[in-house]
């Protein structure tokens, strides 16, 4: 099991994260408040695996039982420093038969965009075995304008190619919607999103 996306694996790119994250301005306005309340929204009270969850920014906003995993150790060790529960994707697969069946969500934010082009129904399939029949997914990508903001992505994900990795896994398309304004924002909005949910009913 690996998550394989290039650039992302260095101490640098935690830094990076924490940097942004931490952006006076962004604490000041609490610019993060409209995206807590969506994810609450969507996994609120589920238990959550959160892949390529990085320094925790989303795994906060989920359930306290919730885990993330992520295949650089510096940013796990950032989500353990903020009292999150969070693996290395090899601490997840030692404790795989433990985890297996025990989550009732997914989420991938902000994870496909950095994968090697094509894969990411493969990245995400081996994750498919912690989900208990019934849980959602939901993937979340950036827009034109944020796509372009950071030099590690490799792959725009617009509605079609979400909805085309969730027919991949194998699971059912229940909604997709441009958040947190219309498309058109996402050509000059650096934060507006590709919200893409399903249901996993099992193997």
């Amino acid at each position: 099991m690996a998550l394989n996306t290039g650039g992302t694996e260095s101490r640098t790119y935690t830094a990076r994260l924490e940097r942004l994250e931490l952006a006076g301005w962004k604490r000041l306005l609490d610019v993060q408040a409209p995206y807590r309340r969506n994810l609450r929204r969507l996994l609120g009270g589920c238990r959550v695996l959160d892949v390529g969850c990085g320094i925790g920014r989303n795994l906060v906003s989920l359930s306290p039982d919730s885990v993330g995993v992520d295949h650089n150790p510096t940013s796990v060790e950032a989500c353990r420093d903020r009292g999150l529960q969070a693996l290395t994707v090899d601490q997840l697969e030692e404790r795989g038969d433990e985890l297996a069946g025990t989550f009732d969500g997914l989420l991938a934010a902000h994870l496909l965009e950095h994968l090697p082009p094509g894969t990411g129904a493969d990245v995400l399939r081996p994750y498919l075995r912690f989900l208990r029949p019934g849980a959602r997914i939901v993937l979340i990508c950036p827009q034109q304008r944020g796509y372009r903001s950071d030099s590690t992505h490799t792959e725009y994900q617009d509605d079609a190619a979400l909805a085309h990795i969730v027919a991949d896994l194998g699971a059912r398309l229940e909604g997709q919607r441009s958040f947190p304004f219309p498309r058109p924002v996402g050509r000059v909005f650096i934060y507006n999103e590709f919200v893409t949910v399903a249901s996993w009913e099992g193997a």
